[in-house]
């Protein structure tokens, strides 16, 4: 992997996306900064970071996605490698709240926005932007944000835990051709509050309870409802509320 440090950037994403756009870029080259000023989550939720405290990296991924169907594969890979680099690290009562927030217990310690582009003959290339509060322990108005640092009572390495991402990243979509179904396993255990009733709300703000089963293969989430019916919903079409 190529590593490029960067001090201050808008965005590491945007960025990334400007240099693959210019030049060939080389596969797992990473940006990192110290300071995002204009980071952003699903749905263009701003995420805020406190300078030099925390993890804000983005990852070029080619040669691993080819058609539209299969673009969630990448948000398991990514997750997972997320997932397993903290394990490492004893950090406590981890999941994946869907489709890419990353949690300790009820608080988000991290965030996960992958951008896919087609390029020529049908190619897509990734840009995985990941932010990931490590050092940082004080979050204003941000009941539900925490860090490493804050769960863990110590102080950590933030280079040491990027290459340990990307070169997770790196496995996991090495070995994804035949390890397919047992790493969407994984990805369905780790979610948080699967199989428990849960409060959400669809986009027309009705409020219903449901019980998380799964995602299906396009990255919908499986809700199962009062009737015992299973229903599909994107991103903008459901909320949790916890």
């Amino acid at each position: 992997m190529k590593l490029i440090k960067l001090d201050a950037i808008d965005s590491t994403n945007e960025f990334l996306k400007g240099l693959s756009n210019k030049q060939e870029v080389q596969n797992f080259t990473v940006i990192s900064a110290e300071t995002q000023l204009k980071g952003k989550g699903q749905m263009g939720a701003k995420w805020d970071s406190e300078p030099g405290k925390n993890l804000i990296m983005s990852v070029l991924v080619k040669r691993f996605l080819f058609d539209s169907e299969t673009v969630f594969n990448l948000n398991v890979v990514v997750s997972l490698a997320v997932i397993r680099t903290l394990k490492e690290y004893d950090i406590p009562e981890l999941s994946i709240k869907w489709p890419n927030d990353i949690m300790s217990a009820n608080k988000k310690i991290g965030g996960i926005l992958i951008e896919n582009s087609i390029k020529g003959e049908g190619a897509i290339t990734s840009i995985v932007g990941l932010g990931l509060n490590v050092n940082q322990t004080e979050f204003d108005n941000l009941p539900r944000a925490s860090s490493l640092a804050l769960v863990c009572n110590k102080v950590f390495n933030k280079e040491e835990i990027l290459f340990s991402i990307v070169s997770k990243i790196n496995e996991i979509i090495a070995e994804y051709a035949v390890k397919a179904s047992s790493l969407w396993e994984e990805y369905i255990n780790e979610l948080f509050k699967i199989g428990v009733p849960v409060a959400f709300s669809d986009e027309n703000e009705t409020n219903f309870m449901g019980i998380i089963k799964g995602v299906s293969a396009v990255g919908k989430l499986q809700i199962q409802l009062e009737d015992d019916t299973v229903c599909e919903y994107s991103l903008k079409e459901v909320q949790m509320l916890y």
